[in-house]
């Protein structure tokens, strides 16, 4: 007799993947949106920063109160709900008009991701046996990378359509196209967040959160609809055994609700939070946010760039479906340090090919400095010969630049408050003129001001005279260049698909014992997505002072962080039981292989 009920398995699974999907498309979609987004929406370096940080930001509100909705409302409550507000957010985002409605869209955005993250997997986790627990997160991920490529292909065929009205029509048409096309981008997003929702209300609710409700009836029928009556009837004993435990803990004086500051769970949870840190801090969420502006400077065309893009998602897609079928022969432990140190490599390797270039940058502030207006505001039409105007005061560095291949960023300030802006291309016949205005820099209230910079006097600062800090005029790389970068990158997504990228759930929901398991992945997840939320924020910023080389070693040295502990500190969890887990961690050793320092089982 059947143990399983394989067709309803495999829709829990396909409503969970769409889950994953969603969640894929929050992190994904604004890659191929942002270069149309950052041409047409007047917002400057500091706000596009904020637009792309603000879904993470979004997840983190929601994941800090994801762990407690799931333990009142229910599992399948909660799905519904994250899938509603993925569909409201959508509207909101494409329909408008300046920087608050589509920060605030944004936001809505990444609220839903936050609940998703949180709540399929730990839905999955309670929801499918020891043996498939591994296969069936995957799937999570392996869908949330599908969610990446589906972004990436909109938005290469988006990149298709402005290159074909580059070629064909005047500035302004240009111009109302990609104030199109990176709406259109977010609209084509909508149905699989429909989808996700209706399958949401189909699906049963987790059968071990209606028991600890005391719906015992109701757990039974939730298992008989993913198990035969038999493997039902034996894992809802395995529950009351549970209970009946915990009961006669209670009955001699043994709390139920033990510290948390017991060995159990502080380790487990400090592992789980250093992992999710630096899972983030690899830097991927801003590689795929901002990938096609990585290739873009990196010397390729837009129509490249947009290809380069979907290549890396693709090779994610890919690889990721490699790490779920490793993840249970393999184990855990293995895969995240083979992808760890790979990630640390490539990341090194794509730093240096951009400090190389960006030791030829010419500064030329001073220039500026001197045609700032008696309004204190600056206009700069950065075309071939303003670059080559620009450069001839500086001969000897100048001549090797072309300036028709030229780049040219200008961080500046009034008073306290500094801002940068995007980069103008010189080879780029619709890029505007750059615009440096005090509104574009000086914050419009004292709450936004504090945020910005909460030591700086905004009042001085709507008088402050304007100060060019730096005008970095840096040549365009070959596209040759832009290829090396591209398959550094390429690399780097097969290291992080294989190892971190499909085990950074399963090491979420198996290292959390169950007490604590659904608050516990809330808070791993918060740290997760403030990391997330601060890397996106800083990533403009920081290129346009310091340059990618240094975001590139910066995620390199947290991936150091990363290697050193799944390596010495991360015990091997393949084909282990909950229980045995939670064991391992009191101190217990049930299993002799379950030690920290063994190599992986092959």
């Amino acid at each position: 007799m059947p143990t399983q009920n394989t067709g309803y398995n495999r829709f829990l699974l396909l409503v969970a993947g769409l889950g994953g999907l969603l969640y894929g498309v929050d992190v994904g979609i604004i890659g191929g949106a942002l270069p149309y987004l950052e041409a047409t929406s007047g917002l400057n370096a500091g706000q596009l920063s904020i637009i792309v940080a603000a879904v993470l930001l979004g997840s983190v509100i929601s994941t800090l109160f994801a762990g407690a909705l799931s333990d009142w409302m229910g599992r399948k409550p909660l799905m519904v709900l994250s899938g509603l507000t993925f569909v409201v957010s959508i509207p909101i985002i494409a329909l408008s008009h300046g920087y608050g409605p589509l920060f605030w869209g944004r936001l809505l955005q990444g609220a839903s991701g936050g609940f998703i993250g949180v709540v399929v997997p730990l839905y999955l986790a309670e929801c499918l046996a020891a043996s498939t627990r591994g296969k069936g997160t995957g799937i999570f991920q392996w869908l949330l990378t599908l969610g990446i490529v589906a972004a990436a292909l909109i938005g290469i065929y988006y990149s298709y359509r402005v290159a074909e009205v580059t070629r064909l029509s005047n500035p302004a048409t240009i111009f109302a196209f990609k104030d199109q096309a990176w709406r259109r981008i977010f609209w084509v997003s909508l149905p699989p967040g429909i989808l996700f929702v209706i399958g949401s209300f189909i699906v049963a609710e987790s059968p071990r959160w209606l028991f600890r409700r005391g719906k015992t009836e109701a757990a039974y029928k939730a298992l008989l609809r993913s198990r035969s009556a038999d493997q039902a009837t034996l894992e809802l004993n395995e529950m009351r055994e549970t209970a009946a435990s915990e009961t006669a803990q209670a009955s001699v004086g043994q709390k139920i609700k033990e510290s948390l500051f017991r060995r159990k769970y502080v380790i487990p949870f400090l592992l789980a939070c250093v992992i999710l840190f630096c899972n983030t801090a690899t830097g991927i969420n801003s590689l795929i946010g901002y990938n096609t502006n990585i290739l873009l400077q990196s010397g390729l065309s837009d129509v490249q760039a947009h290809w380069g893009y979907v290549l890396f998602t693709l090779i994610n897609f890919l690889l990721t479906v490699g790490g779920v079928v490793l993840v249970d022969r393999k184990g855990r432990k293995f895969l995240l340090v083979l992808g760890t140190a790979g990630i640390i490599v490539c990341l090194c390797c794509v730093g240096l090919l951009f400090r190389r270039n960006e030791a030829l940058n010419i500064d030329v502030s001073n220039m500026l400095q001197s045609r700032i207006g008696a309004d204190q505001t600056l206009t700069v039409p950065f075309d071939a010969a303003e670059a080559k105007t620009l450069l001839t005061g500086y001969r000897d560095r100048g001549a090797a630049m072309q300036p028709g291949r030229a780049a040219l960023t200008v961080i500046y300030s009034y008073g306290d408050f500094t801002a940068a802006t995007n980069v103008a291309r010189s080879d780029d016949p619709a890029a505007s003129a750059i615009r440096i205005t005090r509104a574009s820099c000086v914050p419009a209230n004292k709450l936004e001001a504090f945020l910005k910079n909460p030591l700086a006097n905004v009042d001085a600062a709507r008088s402050a005279p304007l100060k060019i800090e730096k005008a970095l005029i840096a040549p365009v790389p070959s596209s040759g260049n832009g290829w090396l970068v591209a398959t550094g990158l390429y690399v780097f997504m097969a290291f992080y698909a294989i190892g971190p990228g499909v085990c950074v759930w399963l090491a979420l929901s198996e290292l959390m014992p169950t007490r604590i398991r659904s608050n516990g992945m809330s808070i791993a997840l918060v740290i997760n997505q403030i990391v997330s939320t601060t890397l996106a924020a800083i990533f403009l910023p920081v290129v346009s002072n310091y340059g990618y080389s240094t975001m590139f070693f910066l995620f390199a040295g947290f991936t150091v962080i990363y290697f050193v502990t799944a390596a010495f500190f991360l015990p091997e969890t393949k084909g282990k039981t909950l229980e045995e887990i939670e064991a391992h961690f009191e101190g217990h050793t049930r299993k002799p292989d379950l030690d920290t320092n063994s190599a992986p089982v092959p």
